[in-house]
């Protein structure tokens, strides 16, 4: 049986997502499974006293364009360079809740997802998304570390 045949790695553009999407692959290759990258863009939702808020529907729409371009860049050249078929898909909402949202209603056996390890007061504020999909996932999570330069 077949533990892994659909694998989702959340994306943020950092070191620790690309120590994972290079783990995804290592697992998928081992379990003939399918990588789906996802990115989740969450909004700042702030107000000030004249009503404007830090993106206007243009720039969003721009800075959104921006960012979807970004991420099928990725998953061309990851699919180039590992020879898979990849998926990506882009969601706009809070982080932790859309990857989950999306390993439950995708079907997902795996997630694997990087880590930035914070510590201190930032995470006591806000806790790391990570550890937010850890707690709630509805598959296995495997969280990793940016990798050692050489």
């Amino acid at each position: 049986m077949n533990p892994f045949s659909k694998i989702l790695v959340p994306m943020d553009f950092s070191p620790h997502a690309e120590a994972a999407i290079e783990t995804a692959l290592d697992i998928a290759r081992r379990y003939d499974a399918a990588i789906t990258l996802v990115n989740v863009f969450e909004p700042l939702a702030l107000s000030f006293p004249e009503g404007s808020g830090i993106y206007s529907t243009l720039s969003l729409a721009d800075f959104m364009a921006d960012l979807e371009q970004a991420l099928e860049e990725k998953r061309q050249s990851t699919a180039t360079a590992s020879g898979r078929t990849i998926q990506a898909v882009q969601r706009t909402g809070h982080p932790a809740h859309e990857i989950v949202d999306l390993a439950r209603s995708g079907g997902f056996d795996l997630i694997v997802m990087g880590t930035h390890g914070r510590t201190g007061l930032p995470h006591m504020l806000i806790g790391s998304v990570a550890e937010r999909v850890v707690r709630s996932a509805p598959c296995a999570v495997l969280t990793v570390h940016r990798r050692a330069s050489s």
